[in-house]
């Protein structure tokens, strides 16, 4: 079966101005133009507008899906599975935080008679749990063990609001330490030192004990997995790189 831009539009509930879009930066173009020409989608574009919309659904941007769409080793049906995982935790996530409004509203109208700061945050932090398993679980499972990652989810799971609301500010002070150490080019200035200090600061909210080594290897990271180098890189190109290479000498494991 084919499809006229109003028609695929009509059918994935997307604009056609949404996709004509994607024809220009060559995420999504038609099978062909007729003679008319207007633009034609058979059902390999079809296919490739639903696994688009997936992954926008996920919080990927558009170059990141033209990235991994694109990439010879993309395999549909694998993908399809990944985000069948991924969106079973992102509902996961949304019972959490429903649970968690539904027994607030509970104690509001004095069906319940306590509930725990504690309990009041937890949708939260089990939300950010997820978010972290969902984007980066398997590398760092890979990289540092099951057991390791499960002592940083409970960890973060126990945390205070104080503590939560200082990882908060924490993570923001890291960011913005790092922007300006980035403007000096020196890795080892010491507006780079103190972002590699913060960033050990900040890793001490997810890590039940802090290693040289292990900080050096999640900062090479950051270069090798593209996800983790598009998040740095969002707003300076070279910021991951920049970033590795402060913490390298700040642990010691500089070359």
């Amino acid at each position: 079966m084919e499809y006229t831009v109003q028609s695929l539009g009509k059918l994935a509930g997307v604009s056609t101005r949404t996709l004509r879009y994607y024809d220009e930066i060559e995420l999504l173009k038609p099978a062909r133009i007729n003679s008319s020409g207007y633009r034609i989608y058979g059902q390999a574009e079809v296919d490739r507008l639903q696994q688009i919309l997936f992954y926008r659904e996920l919080g990927v941007n558009l170059e990141r899906i033209k990235d991994i769409i694109t990439a010879p080793t993309f395999n549909e049906a694998e993908t399809l599975k990944e985000h069948y995982t991924q969106l079973l935790d992102k509902r996961a996530q949304l019972d959490a935080l429903i649970a968690n409004v539904e027994k607030t509203i509970a104690l509001n109208e004095g069906r319940i008679s306590t509930m725990s700061n504690t309990e009041k945050f937890e949708g939260f932090k089990q939300q950010l749990i997820d978010e972290n398993e969902n984007k980066y679980g398997k590398e760092i499972r890979e990289k540092y063990g099951d057991e390791q990652v499960n002592k940083s989810n409970q960890k973060l799971k126990n945390m205070t609001q104080d503590e939560h609301d200082e990882l908060t500010r924490l993570t923001q002070e890291v960011i913005s330490s790092l922007a300006e150490a980035f403007k000096t080019g020196d890795p080892a200035s010491v507006a780079a030192q103190k972002a590699a200090e913060l960033h050990k600061q900040w890793l001490s909210y997810y890590w039940s004990e802090y290693n040289k080594e292990a900080h050096a290897g999640l900062a090479q990271m950051y270069v090798d997995d593209e996800r983790f180098k598009a998040y740095y890189d969002d707003k300076q190109p070279g910021t991951a790189q920049f970033l590795r290479d402060a913490i390298r000498i700040y642990t010691g494991f500089k070359d």
